[in-house]
């Protein structure tokens, strides 16, 4: 039986700011536990294996990158409405409050720009709208036609039934805005259904959270002025699948802002907002598809590019010298990984808002071809206005994005500069070679950590946000034994996060592979090994991995953060 939601308590993110809260310091404490020390064998008890030293790997960065995300329920707050007052101190770095509608309104005009090729005037259609003079102009029809081939499917046929995951998302009037297969239009009356759930349950004073049906989990999320729901016959919790929803949430708000979608639907309530996030579902589609593969989501945290440690200095280094004025965040990238982040004193990023990053750039190959310049909402920082980021790739045969997030939208020429002093430096250090080596190999194989029987292995660093990870290999191969291996991961995740009935560690046995979780105060492991393999082995294994990652940590993680 999956978990219920869990809802958020003790240290929160408050209100999608990214500072960290009261009593959180910038400067990385040690490791809550201790870490580990050379001869040391774990003992199997009520909290896992005991392993003694001064720090755990990647426990031990000389200052935060990321608000701290502890553990797992730290992710989501409960709301994420408009920013709460807060201190000059703690606003310095965000966006500025816009006084009116009339800046956004210019913003997400450029954003729609970008990903429909035609500026959108939001305050004129809203006056329309209110009018009644909506009427299909041949550019409407156009924007509407920017749809990827999901519209295809026909949502009667046996095939549509059978994806393991349906996403939907309807305003609070009922009106669809997204479904992840399938026509929005043919699918009106069914996300009719959903929201008169919703409203009679209101009714009685109560919220729905979830259906158990058949084998189905039915979740529900609702963020005002927005309903998710997902409809999923998988191996997730509630708990995660809702997490996923609220990454939903959080793509449409970094395309509108918070301030943005609220002000459309108190103007009028049942609007379309397909209008406005016409162009973008090739995004949210590439969200989905990311969350079903890529184990940063579950995960909460952001995994590093294998980098030695000179060469990642020397990286960060330039990034921190090739600053301006208005710049808050310095990113290098190579596909989902992250190189290296500088930030602006006093300011974390969330590593959902990285996430995001990560899937606007992976899901268009356009920002290969030149310098872009535009509007992004970080929704954790700050959901209520845009930031500008510069984003283009240092050269077309390698892999690396640069992304530079700015505060300024006039900024461009400067931020431009940015980049090009960045790219002096790394030829003056002579990296440019070592980041190529780097890009070949992007991940490493988990022959290297030399345990016989371990076939793959998840660690993560609560303190730090980051996780490694090594290349899945033999015997996952095929796309289905990959997703297979994550579900199997998810399924272990969910029993360690369960908000009734938690585990510190868990013990699984299969037909085809053994797994072994265990999950502290200041780590999670997640690991699989051969079915072969003995819960005696399996305990000795995790040892000889921590020794391992502690090794290679300086390679792994990024230790050393740098400011502006």
């Amino acid at each position: 039986m999956a978990a219920d939601v869990h809802k958020k308590k003790g240290w929160e993110v408050p209100n999608g700011s990214l500072a960290p809260g009261d009593g959180q310091h910038a400067e990385r404490s040690e490791s809550p536990t201790p870490g580990l020390a050379q001869g040391t064998e774990p003992a199997w008890g009520t909290g896992g294996p005991t392993l003694h030293g001064p720090l755990f790997p990647g426990a031990g960065q000389e200052g935060a990158m990321f608000v701290h995300t502890r553990s797992y329920e730290d992710l989501t707050s409960p709301e994420d409405g408009a920013a709460a007052a807060r201190s000059p101190e703690e606003r310095r770095g965000e966006p500025a409050e816009p006084t009116s509608m009339e800046q956004i309104s210019k913003d997400f005009s450029e954003l729609s720009t970008q990903l429909t090729g035609m500026a959108l005037d939001l305050e004129e259609e809203m006056r329309q709208s209110k009018e009644g003079k909506l009427e299909p102009s041949p550019q409407t029809t156009h924007r509407d036609s920017v749809l990827s081939g999901k519209e295809e499917e026909d949502v009667t046929m046996d095939a549509w039934r059978m994806h393991r995951k349906h996403v939907f998302v309807l305003s609070e009037a009922g009106k669809p805005v997204y479904s992840r297969y399938g026509s929005e239009e043919a699918l009106s009356s069914t996300m009719g259904v959903m929201m008169a759930l919703v409203s009679f349950l209101e009714a009685e004073k109560n919220a729905i959270r979830s259906i158990h049906a058949d084998g189905y989990k039915v979740v529900f999320v609702r963020r005002s002025p927005l309903v998710l729901v997902a409809v999923a016959r998988t191996r997730q919790s509630e708990q995660e699948i809702a997490h996923e929803l609220l990454y939903i949430y959080y793509q449409i708000l970094s395309l509108l802002t918070w301030t943005q979608l609220n002000h459309i639907f108190q103007q009028k309530q049942n609007y379309d907002l397909r209008r406005l996030l016409a162009g973008s579902e090739r995004i949210t589609d590439n969200l989905l598809d990311l969350m079903a593969h890529d184990p940063s989501f579950l995960m909460g945290a952001v995994r590093c590019l294998p980098l030695a440690a000179s060469v990642r200095d020397a990286v960060s280094t330039s990034l921190q010298q090739a600053k301006a004025k208005s710049l808050v965040f310095s990113i290098l990238l190579s596909g989902n990984q992250l190189v290296s982040l500088v930030r602006k004193k006093d300011q974390f990023l969330h590593p959902i808002d990285l996430h995001l990053l990560f899937n606007l750039i992976s899901s268009s190959s356009s920002f290969r071809e030149g310098e872009a310049w535009t509007p992004i909402c970080l929704p954790k920082f700050n959901s209520s206005g845009f930031f500008h980021a510069h984003i283009s790739y240092l050269e077309q045969e390698m892999d690396l994005c640069l992304l530079l997030v700015s505060t300024d939208r006039e900024d461009f020429f400067t931020v431009s500069d940015c980049k090009r002093r960045f790219q002096e430096r790394l030829r003056r250090r002579g990296v440019h070679h070592a980041l190529q080596e780097a890009l070949r190999t992007p991940f490493y194989s988990v022959a290297q950590v030399g345990i016989p029987d371990l076939r793959h292995f998840i660690y993560k660093s609560k303190s730090s946000g980051l996780f490694t990870s090594p290349e899945i290999e033999a015997p996952y191969v095929r796309e289905e034994e990959k997703e297979r291996l994550l579900g199997l991961y998810q399924y272990l995740h969910s029993r360690a996060h369960n908000s009734s009935r938690p585990l510190k560690n868990i013990y699984f046995t299969g037909p085809r592979e053994n797994l072994l979780a265990w999950v502290t105060s200041a780590f999670e492991l997640y690991i699989c090994y051969s079915p072969l393999g003995t819960k005696a082995g399996a305990i000795s294994a995790v040892n000889k991995l921590m020794k391992w990652i502690r090794k290679e940590e300086d390679r792994l993680f990024i230790l050393t953060p740098q400011t502006y």
